[in-house]
């Protein structure tokens, strides 16, 4: 229910940055918690802080891949999917455009790669360049047991002024508990249930 205003109130915000440092995060089972993320990223852009986003488990140059290499100066983005690993070890300036197909690795696969974007997450985060980070898919990282969840419990617990956005399905009950912001996207309908394929620029 909309709070209904019959005085002016106002509310004063805070703009000093060394009040950062907030935990958010986005998870639950429907669509929107990655757009979400990217959401509250231009917002931050708008008052002019830094973001860094890193994306585990993913290798495709999805629509926002694109957008923010190219169009977002002030946020930076990359992949720690196993096969984005592979081609950046290949030394290849962009990643393939594989053309709508999507390749989802046995999670053994991907562990190594995890690893190495959590070393980088934690590198980014001490590195004092930037104010929002956004760790994407670290919730189901952390599901599927491939990065230790005390690591990343350490990581809330020591991560100074910089505001954390975790996305992804199944977020572990003790990122939940020693979060600040805990939104839940829950599925009520979704048109892959009707067997309608993943679109270009709406679901990656």
């Amino acid at each position: 229910m909309v709070t209904k205003i019959k005085e002016k109130i106002v509310v004063k915000g805070d703009e000093d940055k060394e009040h950062l440092g907030l935990v958010h995060v986005l998870t639950g089972d429907g669509k929107g918690k990655t757009t979400a993320s990217i959401g509250l990223a231009i917002r931050a852009l708008g008052s002019n802080l830094r973001i860094y986003m890193i994306q585990f488990l993913k290798s495709v140059p999805t629509g926002e891949f694109h957008t923010i290499r190219k169009h977002l100066p002030g946020m930076e983005i990359i992949q720690f999917g196993v096969d984005a690993v592979k081609e950046r070890q290949q030394k290849l300036d962009a990643f393939r455009d594989k053309g709508g197909e999507f390749t989802f690795n046995p999670d053994e696969e991907e562990k190594e790669a995890a690893m190495l974007g959590f070393k980088h997450a934690k590198k980014v985060i001490n590195s004092g360049n930037y104010d929002l980070i956004i760790l994407d898919e670290i919730t189901a990282v952390l599901d599927k047991g491939i990065i230790p969840i005390e690591d990343v419990l350490d990581l809330i617990e020591n991560h100074g002024h910089v505001e954390l956005v975790f996305t992804g399905r199944d977020a572990p009950q003790e990122i939940i508990d020693a979060a600040d912001y805990v939104n839940i996207v829950k599925k009520i309908k979704n048109p892959w249930d009707k067997g309608i394929k993943a679109r270009k620029g709406i679901e990656y």
